[in-house]
C-alpha cells in the first residue's frame, strides 16, 4: 500500500512529461537505475526532468537543521524526528559521495526541515517557504529550486500525522531528494530501495542508492 508521496516543487524548468516515479518490473542497471532518480527516464527512455544537483563549491558545506516546529507537532515524534535527522546526515555523508552535509541548530540552513500543524492531504502554511506554503502535503514533501543545473534552495516539510515507524526512512528519502535525485521508482523488487514508491522501510544508503549518490556528486 502506498503510505507516502514526495512531491518536487518549484523545479524551473520541468518539462510537462514530468512525474513523481516511474514503475519497472524487473531490476535495472546502475545506468538506468541512476538515470531514473536523477532525471526521471524510463530505461531506454529519454528525461522528463532536469539533471540538478548543488553547485560543487557548496556541496561540502550543506547546513541541515530543523527550522520549525508546529505547536501541534508531537513531542516524541519531534525527537524521533531529531534522531533520524543525524543518521541520515551520516548516511550521506559515509556515502562515497562528494558531500558533507553539517547538523545545524541556527543561523540560515541550507536545506531547513520543517515539522508541520498540518494533517496529511491539508495545505501547508506558516513556513514562510514560498516553495512549501500553498501546497498540499502527505507524509513528506520536498521542494527544490534550481538555476540551470544548479541547486540553489532545498526544504523538507513533514506532516504531523507521520507514522513512528516511517520517521527514519522518510527522513532518508526526504533528504536523499533534498540533493536532486528527486524521482520515486515503483516496483515490487526495489521494495528495499530508499526511493521505493510502495513502502517506507529504508533507514540505509546502500547498493543501488549509494551508487546513485556517488555517480551524482563523484568525487573526482
Amino acid at each position: 500500500m502506498l503510505t507516502r508521496r514526495t512531491f518536487l516543487a518549484a523545479l524551473l524548468p520541468v518539462p510537462a512529461a514530468a512525474q513523481e516515479f516511474v514503475a519497472v518490473s524487473e531490476i535495472i542497471s546502475d545506468d538506468d537505475f541512476y538515470r531514473l532518480v536523477s532525471c526521471g527516464a524510463a530505461p531506454d527512455a529519454e528525461c522528463t526532468k532536469p539533471q540538478i544537483r548543488w553547485p560543487r563549491d557548496r556541496q561540502l558545506r550543506l547546513r541541515v537543521g530543523i527550522a520549525a516546529v508546529g505547536m501541534s507537532f508531537p513531542d516524541y515524534k519531534l525527537d524521533l524526528v531529531d534522531a533520524a535527522l543525524d543518521a541520515a546526515i551520516d548516511e550521506v555523508n559515509a556515502s562515497g559521495a562528494r558531500l558533507f552535509l553539517e547538523r545545524a541548530y541556527e543561523g540560515a540552513f541550507d536545506i531547513p526541515v520543517y515539522l508541520l500543524d498540518t494533517s496529511q492531504g491539508g495545505q501547508i502554511s506558516g513556513t514562510g517557504n514560498s516553495e512549501l506554503d500553498g501546497a498540499t502535503i502527505s507524509i513528506g514533501r520536498v521542494a527544490l529550486r534550481s538555476r540551470g543545473p544548479d541547486i540553489t534552495a532545498a526544504a523538507i516539510a513533514i506532516s504531523r500525522d507521520i507514522r513512528r515507524r516511517e520517521v527514519a526512512s522518510v527522513i532518508l528519502e526526504e533528504l536523499v531528494q533534498a540533493l536532486g535525485l528527486h524521482t520515486d521508482i515503483a516496483s515490487p523488487v526495489y521494495r528495499r530501495s530508499i526511493f521505493s514508491e510502495e513502502s517506507n522501510s529504508v533507514t540505509r544508503l546502500s547498493g543501488q542508492d549509494a551508487e546513485a549518490l556517488r555517480r551524482h556528486y563523484p568525487r573526482f
